[in-house]
């Protein structure tokens, strides 16, 4: 049976992804969300076509084949589809039951944020709203459930008594009817059948015949056997087994839960299954007030007897006056007024109140009898006084005799003996007739004791109690009973329990028992360190309890020299570290302290004791607090440098000289240097304007002049660095001549202050030229600088090409080949035959070659036919060698010498 809000839903909302049947409406059409819609997980990948075939999201459209075949394919792909859709519907309800397994299966793990619980507390807080929103309503009587449904929905706050664990979601419970104290199932059967066997067991001769009732852990409403829990049901009692759902409250089944309002007025609670009791009734009812004076109202039903708070007006008791208080239920009170009032023997008069005028004095009635002689002894009483007591027939004090005489006289003994039973009950008094009370029982007799082990002759008055103590066990199984001479019934153990209950904090204080002790009936408020917010637990659990988020201001003082701390919230343990800037005043500059609070700050433990060697385990580090100085005050301040280059911002704690580490750069005396010392203090001269000149404290130039020398004038300047022009250099200087042999010395000054002639002059040796003309002849010039003018007329030798003829001629008409020689006739002629000779040495090497290429034909064609050595050597041809080839090891050389000689005869022919 599904719950109403999911009937009227209709499956709206969020998929529920069961594998129900889908609803349907009057017309047989399927209603949205009940099954053909699509299921929450599968990822959009399947969804219900109108006509019942599943088609794929974002795959297009599938055309089945053209044809005759078109049915029956049609049909396959619909099966296929249908199988897909119910395969991925299975595995999404597979998921989904994991996931609710694994998430919702433990209250304990529901742990949500501030803001979750903040939303819970209003959504249960607009649940019973409605229940207020109506004349007179009160939310007081609300509290109860509320607090149940609240723990319901808690993390870890459902906690079983007998177990002290946790009631999880997914776990079978059984809720009491008298207190709605929520146990586990099997724990609350084996608390039952644990009950009615201690019980059975000590009061019942046959054992476990007759119905005993068991109690509850918690209130002790008693249950008979027959309403001994087995199976599992929703608070309302409707559903069996109630399905674990997230959406619902744990253990409901989400019905209207219908149970009947306490006490009974006629209605049903309207809210959903729930666990505690069912609120107030919430239906609207036309009532008037307790003295039908006012109008009715409408009312709710919880609330229908109200008050006018008008006089009631209705005659009290005492018939004299009317009730004075406002409209109230039941009977009036007493009439509260006090008057003069008669005790009822009349001797007394006193001040009482109206709603009680019977009232007896404390004076005996002292009347006289009707006898005359004596008075009534009664108290102030009511009516007559009635007969002497002394009058009429009176028997003797034994009884057996009856006398009648007048009241005056008393009544004397018979004589007879007494015989009445004595204390004893077994002896009769042996006395005669006599006043008084009997002795007491003299005769001696066999006594046994209560307990029947010893006997002893005594007299029979004294009771007989042996020293013996008893051994037998009592009711709890655990302490004997050591009373002396016990008859057999022994008393209830009157010991205390004392066994620590399942809470660990308490001990039981119930008499000694049999069986588990009850649960511990105290609860614990689990508060946070302020204490304005708390969560009500049962005893034992305060342990394992996460104390409440406290939404209020940590009211600790500060522990810092600050008036306050820094705002957050309630907490346990250390507040956090005092991040306030410091503000104190510095003792140096009077700035205030900028840095974080300091008075708290936590340094590492120098100094402990260190492990003496590799067996012994290095202690952690430990922290102290303590108060750290200020911090260097760090307000920037400007301040020039000592060299006065620059005015930077330092911090106060080192203001004073600095040095910016630049160069000083101050002019040195000697005008052409500046100091080069990092920067630094600088007296100034008196009289002096300019802030660039240095000071005493300034380096002093020790250096040598290094301005520019006059071009030319490779000597340094003799003086040292000196403001103004360098002096004129007298130095010799070292200079070669125009032609590079001479070295000539010449005054510096002379050689750098010369123009172009003077220093011509001034290089020229008075020398011959030594360079060489392109001729190959020496200038004749004189030491020039230049070139060499090209006017050689110098004789030189000029030959023919064959040389054999030779002349000499002007150099000059010669490299301009203005003259030449040319062979004649015998140069030619000798030409013709040294041509000829080599012809002929050509064609001689030529035939030598073929000589040589035939001779090894035959010889090869011979070692080819077979022949013998010395047969070979018989026919070999000779071949007679020419006079080239005999002396061209010598001629070769001769040659050789023979031209180099001719060559360096024309060459010295031509010069």
């Amino acid at each position: 049976m599904e719950a109403s809000w999911r009937q009227v839903a209709g499956g709206r909302g969020r998929a529920r992804g069961r594998a129900t049947a889908a609803p349907s409406s009057g017309n047989g059409v399927p209603l949205r969300g009940a099954g053909g819609g699509r299921e929450k997980g599968s990822g959009g990948a399947v969804h219900a076509s109108p006509g019942g075939v599943a088609s794929t999201a974002g795959g297009g459209s599938r055309h089945g084949p053209v044809g005759p075949e078109a049915p029956q394919a049609s049909v396959a792909t619909e099966l296929m589809s249908q199988q897909k859709f119910e395969e991925i519907k299975k595995a999404n309800q597979a998921a989904a039951k994991k996931l609710i397994e694994e998430h919702f299966s433990s209250s304990s793990e529901e742990e949500g944020d501030e803001d979750f619980e903040g939303k819970q507390g209003k959504i249960v807080a607009n649940t019973f709203v409605t229940y207020t929103t109506q004349t007179d309503g009160d939310i007081r009587e609300l509290e109860r459930t509320k607090q149940y449904v609240n723990e319901a929905f808690q993390a870890g706050a459902m906690t079983c008594l007998i177990c002290i664990a946790s009631v999880k979601r997914n776990q079978a419970v059984w809720s009491c009817s008298g207190c709605f104290c929520i146990f586990h199932m099997p724990c609350i059967q084996k608390w039952a059948k644990d009950s009615q066997f201690l019980v059975s067991s000590l009061t019942d001769d046959d054992f476990g015949k007759k119905d005993y009732p068991w109690p509850c852990p918690k209130c002790r409403f008693e249950y008979k056997r027959s309403e001994t829990p087995s199976r599992y049901y929703c608070y309302c009692g409707k559903v069996e087994d109630p399905p674990l759902d997230p959406w619902l409250v744990p253990h409901s089944c989400g019905q209207v839960c219908e149970r009947e309002f306490k006490p009974p007025c006629g209605h049903k609670c309207l809210l959903l299954c729930h666990p505690g009791p069912c609120p107030p009734c919430p239906k609207m009812v036309t009532t008037t007030c307790y003295c039908k004076k006012a109008k009715p109202i409408p009312r709710r039903c919880s609330t229908k007897e109200w008050s006018c708070q008008l006089p009631c007006g209705r005659k009290l008791l005492c018939g004299q006056h009317k009730c004075e208080n406002p409209c109230h239920a039941g009977s009036c009170q007493p009439c509260p007024r006090v008057s003069r009032q008669k005790c009822v023997c009349g001797k007394k008069v006193a001040e009482r109140s109206c709603a009680s005028p019977l009232w007896h004095c404390d004076q005996v009635c002292g009347k006289t009898l009707p006898c005359g002689n004596h008075t009534c002894e009664q108290v102030c009483h009511v009516g007559a006084c009635g007969e002497c007591p002394r009058s009429g027939k009176r028997f003797c004090p034994c009884q057996k005799s009856k006398f009648s005489l007048p009241c005056t006289e008393d009544v004397p003994t018979c004589g007879d003996s007494c015989d009445k039973v004595l204390e004893c009950g077994i002896h009769r008094c042996s006395q005669r007739c006599h006043r008084g009370p009997c002795e007491t029982c003299r005769q001696e007799v066999e006594k046994h004791c209560r307990c029947g082990k010893h006997t002893k002759r005594m007299p029979c008055h004294k009771p007989y109690i042996c020293e013996t103590k008893c051994v037998k066990m009592r009711d709890c199984q655990k302490h004997q009973c050591r009373r002396k001479c016990c008859p057999g019934n022994c008393p209830p153990c009157d010991q205390n329990c004392g066994r620590t209950l399942g809470c660990r904090n308490h001990k039981c204080p119930s008499v000694c028992h049999r069986g588990s002790c009850y649960p511990c009936p105290e609860t614990v408020d689990v508060k946070c360190n302020c204490g304005n917010a708390k969560v009500t637990v049962p005893c034992g659990r305060e342990r394992t309890t996460r104390p409440p988020k406290c939404k209020e201001i940590c009211s600790r003082p500060p522990t810092c020299h600050h008036t306050s701390r820094e705002k957050h919230r309630c907490h346990f343990g250390p507040c956090p570290p005092c991040h306030q800037p410091c503000q104190k005043v510095l003792e140096k500059c009077g700035h205030l302290c900028p840095a974080s609070c300091h008075d708290q700050a936590l340094i590492k433990q120098t100094g402990r004791h260190q492990p003496s060697g590799p067996w012994e385990q290095p202690s952690e580090p430990a922290f102290i607090q303590t108060a750290l100085p200020c911090p260097p005050c760090q307000v920037p301040i400007s301040m020039e440098c000592l060299g006065k280059h620059e005015v930077s911002p330092l911090p106060c704690h080192a203001i004073g000289p600095y040095s910016c580490k630049r160069v000083c750069g101050r002019i040195l005396a000697c005008q052409n240097h500046t100091c080069m010392k990092e920067c630094h203090k600088v007296t100034e001269v008196e009289g002096c304007g300019d802030k660039n000149k240095a000071g005493p404290e300034c380096l002093h130039c020790e250096e040598g002049c290094s301005k520019s020398r006059p071009p030319g004038c490779p000597h340094p300047c003799v003086l040292p660095c000196h403001p103004g022009e360098c002096p004129p250099c007298v130095q010799m200087l070292r200079i070669k001549c125009h032609c590079k042999i001479t070295s000539l010395y010449v005054e510096c000054r002379k050689i750098t202050t010369a123009d172009v002639n003077e220093k011509n002059l001034l290089s020229c040796c008075k020398n011959q030229c030594p360079k060489e003309l392109p001729c190959g002849h020496r200038c004749k010039e004189m030491c020039h600088p230049g070139e060499c003018p090209f006017n050689c007329n110098q004789k030189v030798k000029l030959r023919c090409p064959c040389k054999r003829i030779k002349k000499e001629l002007p150099c000059n008409k010669v490299r301009e080949n203005q003259v030449s020689v040319e062979c004649d006739a015998t140069c030619k002629e000798m030409k013709r035959k040294a041509s000829e000779i080599k012809e002929a040495e050509a064609k001689a090497v030529l035939e030598e070659e073929k000589r040589r290429q035939q001779a090894e034909l035959e010889a090869f064609e011979n070692r080819l036919k077979g022949r013998r050595k010395k047969n070979r050597k018989r026919d070999e041809v000779a071949v007679e060698l020419s006079l080239w080839q005999k002396y061209k090891y010598y001629l070769l050389p001769v040659c050789g010498v023979t031209v180099v000689l001719f060559a360096w005869y024309i060459a010295h022919d031509v010069d």
